[in-house]
């Protein structure tokens, strides 16, 4: 190809292979999203998301003993500054709680002491420092915005107890927190994604942890990605009763408008973390004594699969489930980003350990280059 010969443009970088990547990958032989070769949802039935977690960045399970010692490191990293409180108390109250812990991560950058350091000791230490603190200024943030007062972390607690706790100021019943332990393994990681994609990007510059991580969340809160999940509740709740189900979904599709949490880049044939998630989501309805968002959702999904052969995607059983288990439906992207910390933070250490800067070319469409006139001329 020549200058003047216009090359094959894949608009969103469809089907482009950017780098390689040992952390995860859909294996399309058997349609499941592996971490680090286990299959998502074996990892979601029989770990918790603190074991995923430590599989993500060591490349392994861990065993007891390193089990242990991760979540005692990790617990006693969870309370943020007093200083980071005293920011968050001055957050806009109809602050969006993406755009509060986009600036908390931000703020935890200039506060980190190793912030300028990119190798990977550091880069790992602080990964966990925000796996750890992220949860806390979610809760701070959304609490403050309530005019609750904060909770104060728990070591002793589990993560999903401790974010439970911090945020609604109580502990749920087990059930309650292994469906949320399922839905944070689920979405901890899933290969190049639009903000991991971004997370690396950033990384491929030289710069920072937490400038990398503060771009995913940016990138994540769009309603095409992480957002998704807030919109399907969204409609479930304009929805309302399962008898509208139908007549609904027909005018989005007399209108061809967009139904938010169906349809997915990579996956064909259906998500294969959705099942797992949706099994939980109809246990939470089951212990909340609510099946209308799930009978709305199977409606939904049935009426897609028939009319347009689309399948949902994780948001989509996702979003009922957050809400099942009393999160405010602002607060289900930011606990999206309490989960994805543990991918795009597995993949910003990847992306330094063999390191080159990503610069895309464009192809020009603007004029040929031309003089400037005189402003009289204009």
């Amino acid at each position: 190809m020549n200058e003047t010969t216009k090359p094959e443009i894949y608009k969103g970088l469809v089907g482009v292979y950017a780098d390689v990547s040992a952390v995860s990958k859909v294996m399309p032989e058997t349609n499941s999203l592996t971490y680090r070769g286990y299959a998502v949802q074996d990892l979601a039935e029989n770990c918790s998301f603190e074991e995923v977690s430590y599989l993500l960045w060591e490349g392994e399970l861990p065993n007891a003993q390193q089990l242990a010692a991760f979540k005692a490191e990790t617990a006693a990293e969870r309370e943020i500054s007093p200083a980071l409180h005293r920011v968050i108390r001055e957050f806009p109250k109809d602050a969006h709680p993406m755009d509060a812990i986009r600036t908390a991560v931000s703020f935890m950058g200039l506060e980190d002491p190793e912030t300028a350091d990119v190798s990977q000791p550091a880069q790992y230490r602080k990964a966990k420092r925000l796996f750890a603190k992220i949860p806390t200024a979610i809760a701070a943030a959304y609490r403050a915005s309530r005019g609750l007062p904060v909770v104060a972390p728990n070591p002793a607690h589990s993560f999903a107890e401790n974010a439970f706790n911090l945020i609604l100021g109580k502990v749920p019943q087990p059930e309650v927190l292994k469906a949320f332990d399922v839905s944070m393994i689920l979405y901890a990681e899933h290969t190049f994604n639009a903000s991991t994609y971004t997370a690396r990007l950033v990384t491929s510059s030289g710069a920072d942890m937490h400038g990398a991580i503060t771009a995913g969340i940016a990138s994540l809160k769009g309603p095409l990605h992480g957002g998704a999940n807030e919109a399907v509740m969204h409609t479930l709740k304009e929805i309302g009763d399962p008898k509208l189900a139908k007549e609904w979904i027909q005018s989005r599709f007399d209108h061809k408008a967009l139904v938010m949490g169906f349809g997915h880049r990579v996956y064909k044939t259906g998500d294969s973390r959705v099942p797992t998630m949706r099994k939980y989501a109809e246990k939470m309805a089951e212990v909340v004594g609510d099946k209308t968002w799930m009978e709305i959702s199977r409606i939904l999904a049935g009426e897609m699969l028939e009319k347009k052969n689309i399948h949902p995607n994780l948001d989509f059983p996702a979003g009922p489930a957050y809400y099942l288990m009393g999160f405010e439906i602002p607060l289900f992207t930011p606990i999206f980003v309490a989960s994805r910390i543990t991918g795009w933070s597995a993949h910003v250490i990847e992306q330094g350990a063999d390191n080159r800067l990503i610069r895309p070319l464009s192809w020009y469409t603007g004029p040929e280059q031309r003089p400037v006139p005189p402003l009289s001329a204009r």
